[in-house]
């Protein structure tokens, strides 16, 4: 071999932190999915302002020196939000490196984004069978909250087994110029749900009010106005 030198002599020249840090790159994937936070102590552990900050920046790896730059705080107030970040499932290890006499840990976001559970909230989350406008705000803001609590279940119970949730997804932005052409809209598509409902599936319960076979599913369809909001920082 070129130099002289076997592999494995090659590798002893090699500065482990170094190495560490180069194989952590390669084999530690970046941020994925949704982590759905529905425990009270979880939730307790991510919601300060700090801790949300930190975990926007590391959704590349990054060590508390790093960040301590940046937020401009010291390096270990830093460590210890990464240690109770790390702890309670929030950050990954994502190797090491060398920065002059000591190594240091690098932590990466265990997820590309977080989701607070409704059931953290228990009794007293929105209902929607407790709210009488099912044209309100209010009404369809509580339905959301019971598709989310819906999924976030299913998802659990489908990951413990190792399967997918199967889904659809339909998103459209438009608008309406006039409330006839609201109205308009409104009456053909609630028309043409009620078709494709009775033609391509089954009822939901039987004659005697006992669940009907197959898996049960839930559809939510809302419309609703929206303000564009600002780019986030990055």
């Amino acid at each position: 071999m070129k130099y002289g030198l076997e592999p494995l002599e090659i590798l002893t020249l090699i500065d482990k932190s170094i190495f560490l840090d180069i194989f952590f790159f390669l084999m530690s994937a970046l941020p994925a999915g949704v982590d759905c936070v529905g425990e009270a102590d979880r939730a307790a552990e991510l919601l300060r302002p700090l801790r949300l900050e930190i975990l926007r920046l590391a959704q590349r790896p990054v060590s508390a020196t790093e960040l301590g730059a940046r937020l401009g705080l010291s390096r270990q107030r830093i460590n210890y939000h990464l240690r109770r970040l790390a702890s309670s499932g929030f950050l990954r290890r994502a190797g090491r490196r060398r920065r002059r006499n000591m190594i240091e840990q690098r932590y990466v976001a265990a997820a590309r984004g977080f989701l607070l559970s409704p059931e953290l909230l228990g009794s007293i989350g929105a209902d929607w069978r407790r709210i009488e406008d099912a044209g309100s705000a209010a009404y369809l803001l509580a339905l959301c909250a019971q598709m989310q609590s819906d999924l976030i279940r299913a998802w659990r119970g489908a990951s413990k087994e190792g399967k997918r949730v199967s889904t659809l997804s339909l998103k459209s932005q438009f608008r309406f110029e006039t409330p006839a052409q609201r109205d308009a809209f409104t009456r053909a598509i609630r028309d043409a749900v009620v078709d494709v409902i009775a033609r391509h599936t089954s009822p939901n319960v039987r004659p005697d009010s006992r669940p009907a076979p197959g898996r049960p599913y839930r559809l939510v369809l809302g419309c609703y106005p929206y303000a564009l909001q600002a780019e986030p920082k990055k």
